[in-house]
């Protein structure tokens, strides 16, 4: 079956999602339509394809221990100097994220790995482009504000493309179904919807 790359995150609901990218690909990250607006749980980590359903039943687990909560991004940060990325500051809900992030990536399950940065929850908005146009993205969405009821995350798997795709929704509590967020950037890209 071979290998896959994998990620797991919490959509940014519309009209939020759609906003963030295309302001993303305004500042002229080519990245920004394969990439739905999100806040990382996991970043790209390679998996066996056979390991599908073990890794589906272990988010599973981790989201009907958890509960919907409030999340709100206010102002721009950046990693620069350490990696070339600006965000949207998740200034809301950062604790349950890495309550969840932690869970997903826990040495009993199937997702181990070890993360390059200690985790700080945010939405990318500028990433590997100039500094001119990183600097813009920080200035222009500095007063940027977002804010909804996270009900779920999602696994999404990374195609031969470079475009990110939904796999799955992993909804807070006891399950059910989360309705599906508009496509973002006119790709069919199904996101669950976060709201409130």
């Amino acid at each position: 079956m071979g290998t896959v790359t994998l990620g797991v995150s919490i959509a940014v609901p519309e009209p939020y999602g759609s906003l963030l990218q295309e302001r993303r690909a305004s500042f002229g990250d080519p990245a920004a339509y394969g990439i739905p607006t999100h806040v990382t749980l996991m970043p790209p980590t390679e998996a066996e394809a056979a390991d599908l359903p073990a890794i589906e039943a272990h988010l599973d687990t981790i989201a009907t221990a958890g509960r919907p909560f409030p999340m709100r991004l206010s102002g721009t940060g950046t990693f620069r100097p350490l990696s070339p990325v600006v965000f949207v500051q998740v200034v809301e809900g950062a604790s349950a994220c890495s309550w969840l992030q932690k869970r997903v990536r826990d040495a009993s399950g199937p997702l181990v790995r070890e993360l390059q940065f200690p985790y700080h929850p945010h939405v990318t908005v500028a990433h590997g482009i100039s500094e001119e146009a990183m600097d813009r993205a920080y200035a222009e969405l500095a007063d940027y504000e977002a804010a909804w009821t996270c009900g779920s995350f999602a696994l999404y798997e990374q195609g031969a493309d470079a475009v990110w795709r939904k796999l799955r929704d992993f909804p807070f509590g006891s399950g059910g179904n989360a309705p599906a967020v508009p496509a973002q950037g006119g790709y069919s890209v199904d996101a669950p919807s976060l709201r409130p």
